[in-house]
């Protein structure tokens, strides 16, 4: 489905000149990243974050720091969120010390949170009773692709609501796709990572046959890079599991979070998606491991510590 923004003829090709007041809670590394695009656009940024080490970086930065989103959230135009869990976006926005408690009617609430389709149709509705607009906007790219301002933004709410925040989403991402009502942005965002990580773990698969058999892991990946199975991931995953660099890019742990949704949205709907349940089953594995933490990647040290025959992991240096 193309872009709203090129179905309506909306000229998007340069951001909003004109300087508004935002709030943005969520000081993560893809936080960070959007907060700084934004106020280097000439936005005045009102910052809440639980970490003290974030807050001082933001303050030092020239952003107001707030105590609370509610604090965040007055005089605000625009109310960002970017945080964990569905838990997380409900306690942020309408939770007792949620933006909501500083909002004033009209503003429009923009999150970039990967959660639950059905909470943010559930948040979309609280907000909609109190005259605040509501988009949820997941998004895809990682930390590089926030830095970068290329992420891949999948919005779901009202083609109004859409078209208002359309100049703010055009300074975080290179594509911005509204999809449909709020929820179908969460929706498209779950579709996103069971394609992306049955890819890794096809890769992960891949290198640990040729590993087996003693082939040479460069000379196969470049091989196969420059074939039918070449890929953005195999070109991003490939080298990093190649060389065993396991630093977070992207945590399994946010994977494991994603997964666990899509699986519980595919039992309840009555899908049988095997790839999508036996993924599922590595994620919990890295967790159980103590993983979580690493990257994506490290689904390649699953594969290499192997298994006995009653089905337990077998210890195994995979450096």
């Amino acid at each position: 489905m193309p872009s709203f923004a090129a179905e309506s003829g909306i000229d998007t090709s340069a951001p909003s000149r004109q300087s508004q007041t935002l709030a943005f809670i969520g000081l993560g590394a893809m936080g960070w990243a959007m907060c700084e695009h934004l106020q280097r656009a000439g936005h005045a940024l009102r910052v809440h974050a639980r970490d003290a080490a974030k807050r001082e970086r933001a303050a030092q930065a020239g952003m107001v720091v707030c105590n609370s989103p509610a604090e965040a959230a007055q005089g605000a135009a625009f109310i960002f969120s970017n945080v964990t869990a569905t838990a997380d976006v409900e306690q942020v926005l309408i939770g007792p010390q949620g933006a909501m408690q500083g909002a004033r009617p009209g503003v429009v609430c923009i999150d970039h949170s990967t959660i639950a389709p059905a909470g943010a149709r559930r948040i979309g509705a609280v907000l909609a009773e109190q005259d605040v607009g509501f988009l949820d906007a997941p998004v895809s790219g990682g930390e590089k692709g926030a830095i970068e301002a290329s992420l891949s933004i999948m919005v779901g709410g009202e083609a109004a609501t859409f078209t208002l925040a359309l100049p703010l989403l055009r300074l975080l991402g290179r594509t911005i796709t509204h999809i449909g009502p709020v929820g179908s942005g969460q929706v498209t965002k779950l579709c996103n990572q069971i394609v992306q990580v049955i890819n890794i773990e096809g890769i992960a698969e891949a290198l640990r046959f040729a590993q087996a058999e003693g082939a040479d892991l460069q000379r196969v990946l470049a091989a196969i890079s420059a074939g039918l199975a070449g890929s953005r991931m195999l070109d991003w995953m490939g080298p990093k599991m190649v060389a065993h660099d396991f630093a977070p890019g992207i945590q399994a742990r946010l994977h494991a979070k994603d997964f666990g949704l899509a699986a519980a949205i595919a039992q309840e709907a009555g899908l049988h998606l095997p790839a999508l349940q036996v993924v599922r089953q590595q994620l919990e594995q890295l967790m159980a491991l103590g993983l979580g933490q690493d990257d994506i990647s490290s689904l390649l040290c699953l594969l290499e510590r192997g298994s006995d025959t009653d089905g337990r992991l077998r210890e195994h240096d995979a450096t």
